[in-house]
């Protein structure tokens, strides 16, 4: 249990000095900052949408309580309304990353490997066609889409737990959030190391604490108004040290750079 919580305090570490090392190099921060920016104004423009309509999504969803008590109905569309908001929540904070990373990846690949060279050096590329790089992108989005979904669709439905929904909900979608998140803030140091999806989570599996510990430190400042855009650079340099220094330590890491997976 102590090294539980030594590991997990040491990866929210991690997460500060990702921070760190962007504030020393400003100007791959403001690099870092574009595409992160594009995608945070879709995802505001979205959740603003949500939020100005969520009085009749609420209704829509809770039919049912059209021929119940005033106080009643709207106690249970509030309910609903707060449940509609938080699965968009935990869904957006989910894909903003992985989208973010799509679309910045010459952005965020550059930030990744300045981070390895002050470190003492960037492993050489894996030799992978670039259409193969980009499939297995867009596969690791839709997975990540599908699974986002799925977890949005429970915490949805936890919410209308009286109390629970309200308190301990909340908690379990930031651990979950984070432990995604984690995934696709090394997904770019590992890759690099011929590490993919399904052994990039092994290994996650065998760090959790530590994992979990980045992840929802990640979860909380993304939290904060303009913190998913302004700690992104930050995250994803916290997120390489990371995988350098912890995951990539594994002997399968070691395994795997010697012999890169062609499949996926």
């Amino acid at each position: 249990m102590k090294q539980a919580f030594s590991d997990f305090f040491d990866g929210v570490g991690y997460l500060f000095r990702g921070l760190g090392w962007v504030a020393r190099h400003p100007l791959q921060w403001l690099f870092g900052l574009i595409p992160a920016v594009i995608v945070l104004v879709a995802y505001a423009a979205a959740l603003g949408t949500l939020a100005w309509n969520l009085d009749d999504v609420a209704g829509w969803l809770t039919p049912f309580a059209d021929g119940w008590s005033e106080w009643l109905r709207k106690a249970t569309r509030v309910v609903a309304g707060i449940a509609v908001f938080g699965a968009s929540l935990f869904l957006a904070i989910l894909t903003f990353t992985t989208l973010t990373l799509l679309v910045g990846d010459p952005f965020y690949e550059n930030i990744s490997e300045k981070v390895e060279e002050s470190q003492g050096g960037a492993p050489p590329e894996p030799d992978v066609p670039l259409m193969t790089q980009i499939g297995r992108a867009i596969k690791d989005a839709v997975l990540l889409g599908l699974v986002a979904l799925g977890f949005a669709v429970v915490f949805f439905a936890c919410g209308f737990l009286p109390v629970v929904g309200q308190t301990v909900v909340p908690v379990v979608a930031a651990f979950v959030s984070g432990y995604f998140l984690t995934g696709e803030l090394t997904s770019v140091a590992m890759d690099r190391r011929g590490v993919l999806r399904k052994e990039r989570f092994a290994l996650m599996r065998r760090r959790r604490p530590l994992v979990l510990g980045f992840g929802v430190a990640t979860v909380v400042m993304f939290l904060i108004p303009l913190g998913a855009v302004l700690a992104m650079p930050g995250a994803v340099a916290g997120g390489t040290l990371l995988a350098r220094e912890r995951l990539a330590a594994d002997p399968q890491v070691m395994s795997a750079r010697q012999d890169p997976p062609q499949g996926y």
